[in-house]
């Protein structure tokens, strides 16, 4: 296949261009470095099977270009990151929705087939676990801009099934929960790398909130592996799918796994919400997904262990130190 990746130098687009090189498919890749790096992709440049442009989802004329030239378009490129989210509300809302508009729309042109990449934070407050991708969606007052983000990708889900529904779009839609591993950045407040790289180190390791709320962590490769059976799966199209392990983990309980794993002296330190985002943040308790409908689809569900991210992720820091670049 030809693959085209926007946010292809990202965390995920990085490590799904490596996958799809692997099989012996061809990828394109866009991204204007915002949040994705050069680092990421330096060992696919000069691959006879990969093309990259630095570019923005915006540019209609390169976004049509790249879509047309792909069997299936794998749309990634999205502001993420809470603290991101928390400082810069219309930047994720334009990216988010426009950039997801100009990919649908270039593909609305010849039907060609298109994975929207969306989050668990669409569910939002809802205290219905474990997540279903047919629930109901309870998001926060506008007035809170932590809920900017959830809302433009839940946005962006009724706009990819409207092009499916509509325009005939192939779409699919993936809703990741918290995936980590090497290459994740902790500069936008991801905790798996703030924590790994604080541990390491021997420094304070800031739990924000009570430290009580609690995640579910998947392996980027598992993301990997879903996303590359779904765009292979003619009959996922119109559909929705959660992504992600399913051991829950409070994030106090992921600090002291990490510090554990690091062999660390580090001091875990709460820091109220308030100090972290400013005054009203609201964060939600818990977040599990149901991935039944993902294993019917493609005969796969995220199996890694917490501890497998856990070491990856230490292992990577490590090696960033002794370079200097941590």
């Amino acid at each position: 296949m030809k693959v085209f990746i926007t946010g292809g130098a990202g965390f995920i687009g990085s490590h799904l261009s490596e996958r799809l090189l692997a099989d012996g498919h061809y990828v394109y890749i866009l991204d204007d470095l915002s949040t994705g790096e050069m680092g990421n992709i330096e060992s696919m440049i000069k691959h006879p099977r990969y093309e990259y442009r630095i570019g923005s989802v915006h540019d209609a004329p390169l976004v049509s270009e790249l879509v047309d030239r792909a069997d299936v378009t794998v749309h990634l490129a999205a502001a993420v990151g809470v603290k991101l989210i928390v400082e810069h509300p219309v930047h994720t809302i334009q990216t988010n929705v426009h950039g997801t508009e100009v990919v649908l729309n270039a593909a609305a042109k010849k039907q060609k087939p298109v994975l929207v990449a969306s989050t668990s934070e669409v569910y939002g407050k809802s205290t219905r676990l474990p997540f279903r991708e047919d629930h109901d969606l309870v998001l926060g007052p506008t007035t809170h801009s932590r809920w900017a983000y959830a809302c433009s990708k839940a946005l962006d889900e009724w706009l990819a099934l409207a092009y499916f529904r509509e325009k005939k779009v192939p779409t699919i839609l993936c809703r990741f929960f918290n995936t980590v591993g090497p290459r994740q950045t902790g500069r936008y407040g991801m905790v798996v790398p703030n924590f790994a790289l604080q541990a390491l180190k021997n420094q304070d390791i800031t739990v924000y909130g009570t430290g009580d709320q609690s995640r579910c962590f998947g392996h980027v490769r598992d993301a990997v592996e879903a996303i590359t059976r779904l765009i292979q799966t003619p009959n996922v199209y119109g559909e929705v799918f959660n992504v992600g392990a399913d051991r829950e983990i409070s994030i106090r309980g992921l600090a002291e796994a990490i510090r554990d794993a690091a062999g660390s002296s580090s001091k875990i330190v709460q820091i109220d919400y308030d100090k972290a985002y400013g005054e009203g943040f609201e964060d939600m308790n818990r977040r599990i997904p149901d991935c039944t409908k993902l294993e019917k689809a493609i005969g796969f569900r995220p199996k890694i262990t917490l501890e497998t991210i856990i070491s990856d992720v230490l292992a990577e820091k490590r090696e960033a130190i002794a370079a200097g670049n941590a």
